[in-house]
């Protein structure tokens, strides 16, 4: 029986094509025979791009409603990572098994986006904090829609809970960097009934995506 599609959805700010084109997945999962899509999330890459933050509370169902039929192996980082998660929360028929990258427990309490919102839309000072320094630069790249990118950060959120978690009942693989500031994961990988952690050593948030231990892991994952 042949291997499902490879579905893989990028984090804040990135595209299908930044995010996992250019590190390479593509031409590896094809080395694998996998086939392989990229996708953008609503307000990125080709995807529309709505400047109202109501409009994103449906990056779920936008995302779901880029899967094909069939189910499928969805790799995810970061805001992909937590937006297959919802989905799978829905319908986790839709996935065969999940790679989860850069989420961890702060999924159950998320934290106040308005700051780095804030910072995309109007500019300022920017905090010593690396990862804020890095979302902002990435949103203010040129040629971006800022406006989209603060509308994403604002968008309605629910935390997470264990009751929705346990209905993810498929294999999934949470990756995690040890210096990755949305660590640990050690709640989000108790609460899922059939997942396993990852860690990455001297990997932080930002440079996940194109770390080569990440790659390993998720394509011997997929693999299975």
């Amino acid at each position: 029986m042949a291997a499902p599609p490879v579905v893989l959805a990028h984090g804040f700010a990135g595209s299908g094509r930044l995010t996992w084109g250019e590190a390479g997945w593509l031409e590896l999962l094809a080395d694998e025979g996998r086939a392989a899509t990229a996708v953008d999330l609503l307000g990125h890459g080709d995807a529309p791009k709505p400047h109202e933050p109501e409009a994103y509370g449906a990056l779920a169902d936008h995302l779901a409603g880029l899967l094909p039929d069939e189910a499928v192996d969805g790799i995810g980082f970061s805001l992909g990572a937590a937006t297959l998660l919802q989905v799978a929360m829905v319908a986790p028929r839709r996935f065969r098994r999940l790679v989860l990258a850069g989420i961890g427990d702060d999924l159950f309490a998320p934290p106040d986006a308005e700051p780095v919102a804030a910072l995309i839309e109007a500019g300022g000072d920017l905090p010593e904090s690396p990862f804020v320094r890095h979302l902002v630069d990435l949103a203010s790249a040129p040629g971006t829609d800022r406006e989209a990118f603060a509308a994403c950060l604002r968008r309605p959120r629910a935390p997470l809970d264990e009751v929705s978690l346990a209905a993810v009942d498929v294999p999934i693989l949470v990756v995690l960097g040890d210096r990755d500031h949305v660590g640990p994961a050690d709640r989000l990988v108790a609460a899922l009934p059939d997942a396993r952690l990852e860690v990455l050593r001297g990997v932080d948030h930002a440079r996940t995506p194109g770390a080569m231990g990440f790659l390993d892991v998720a394509l011997r994952f997929i693999a299975a």
